[in-house]
């Protein structure tokens, strides 16, 4: 039998030998593609399910944020599970359940049962993303992984960029319920490699904290459902009411962690200087990200009154750089200082955003189009070494936390992006670019500043590396 076929036990202390590490790696891409994909990929199949189903888009939209919930909510205790079981047995586990719920999804005879499988589902690509960075970390030498992380980033945004058109090709020759079908080879091709090839890693056995998890579904729970209502026209009680439930929640969970020798919520990890920067900076970069991502669609269909097609068409350059850039920043992240190329990729995202409000006035797609790339590129240069820095600034034994501290910092700052989106085309008469532009890249400026202070500590010795 093939060296790669024998499933090994062996725990290999910085990274696994080759070609493991690369069925691994196919493995690890395969799931995050699916898991990214079906975050989007729904979104242009809600008016056909909600005629399909005879509800109203109102309830069909919920096909979409149970399973973004499912997510949020799901991360970090998975990631806490990953670390104390196994990340192995978490990341099959959830392909498993991924590939279960897409069937359910597919033979789903209601609204309310698509969107039960839709939960499912989530729970699935939460046991997938809260560790994906963790177990990377655990396939590639620690000098090899920034481009490692450069290739889950890369990843991620091909199949973000990707999501619309091929959700439009499977609804042109099939109907809705293939979008979960496919799911099925894809689930059980990524079992079958990563059975054999997924790194094991030594558990820590700690027992599961039922309170603390069920105190943070009410925590991000809570929070993400009332940031999605925020800018919308919902009753200010129920927003009020998901923020008192998050934040009284929140404080109870705070207060039970830090009891704790390993808590589910990580908050040990942001003692250290360099993983606490990062997160913050990966907050405020995710959400000017999101503002941008979210209102330019609508400047480009509504204002300027350009096709579906060509709006897609013209957002496609920000993805694209992102994809193209990634993978060689995080190369590049192996070779010199992630904390300065953090930095300077977050300084040209700023000064893409700003360049949008001065593109838009220009005749022609050019400008508009080159903006857009910068923004992209500038994105993909800070987004692989940010996350490099916080999987290595943490102890190893604790990647699983880190890595769902990671995804949860992700997840917060574009649904913060995601209301503060809302409100600044809410709140105005008419749409401000400008406005919304200057918000997005002062969150990016923010984001850079955070890099900078870090980079500046690091170098006087004010904070220690541990990187």
């Amino acid at each position: 039998m093939p060296r790669v076929l024998r499933i090994s036990p062996r725990i290999y202390p910085d990274g696994l030998p080759a070609p493991r590490n690369m069925f691994a790696t196919a493995a690890i891409l395969l799931t995050i593609m699916m898991a990214v994909l079906d975050g989007t990929i729904v979104n242009v199949a809600l008016p056909t399910i909600a005629n399909d189903q005879g509800v109203t888009p109102a309830h069909a939209i919920w096909v979409v944020t149970a399973y973004q919930l499912a997510i949020v909510v799901a991360l970090l205790p998975l990631s806490a599970l990953g670390e104390a079981i196994g990340f192995r047995k978490v990341n099959l586990c959830g392909i498993a359940l991924f590939g279960v719920a897409s069937a359910l999804c597919a033979m789903a005879p209601t609204i309310e049962l698509l969107t039960a499988a839709r939960v499912l589902q989530g729970l699935g690509a939460a046991a997938i993303m809260s560790i994906n960075a963790a177990i990377m970390r655990h396939v590639f030498p620690q000098a090899k992984l920034g481009q490692a992380i450069g290739w889950i980033a890369m990843t991620v945004s091909v199949s973000a960029a990707a999501g619309p058109t091929i959700a439009s090709a499977i609804l042109a020759v099939g109907s809705w319920h293939w979008l979960f079908l496919i799911n099925l080879p894809i689930s059980a091709l990524a079992i079958a490699i990563g059975f054999f090839s997924l790194p094991f890693n030594a558990p820590s056995r700690a027992r599961f904290d039922y309170i603390s998890a069920i105190l943070n579904v009410l925590t991000f729970g809570g929070l993400v459902a009332a940031l999605g209502n925020v800018g919308i026209e919902s009753d200010p009680l129920l927003i009020a009411a998901q923020f008192a439930t998050s934040l009284i929640a929140g404080v109870f969970l705070v207060r039970r962690q830090l009891s704790r020798p390993r808590p589910m919520l990580p908050l040990d990890l942001l003692r250290l200087p360099v993983f606490a920067c990062s997160i913050a900076s990966s907050v405020a970069g995710f959400c000017a990200m999101m503002i941008a991502f979210v209102t330019m669609p609508f400047y480009f269909h509504d204002v300027l009154g350009y096709s579906a097609t060509m709006t897609g068409l013209l957002m496609t350059p920000w993805p694209l750089a992102a994809a193209i850039v990634a993978p060689l920043a995080g190369k590049l992240a192996d070779s010199y200082s992630p904390v300065r190329l953090t930095g300077i990729g977050m300084g040209l995202f700023a000064a893409g955003l700003y360049g949008i409000t001065l593109a838009a006035g220009s005749d022609g797609y050019g400008a508009i189009v080159a903006t857009l790339a910068l923004c992209g590129a500038g994105f993909g240069l800070f987004q692989a070494p940010n996350n490099r820095l916080m999987l290595t600034s943490a102890p190893r034994d604790r990647s699983g936390g880190a890595s769902g501290l990671l995804s949860t910092a992700r997840l917060t700052g574009q649904s913060i992006g995601a209301a503060l989106a809302a409100i600044l085309i809410g709140t105005s008469g008419m749409f401000d670019l400008q406005t919304i532009m200057l918000v997005a890249s002062g969150s990016a400026l923010l984001s850079a500043l955070i890099c900078e202070g870090r980079r500046h500590a690091l170098r006087t010795g004010l904070i220690a590396s541990n990187v």
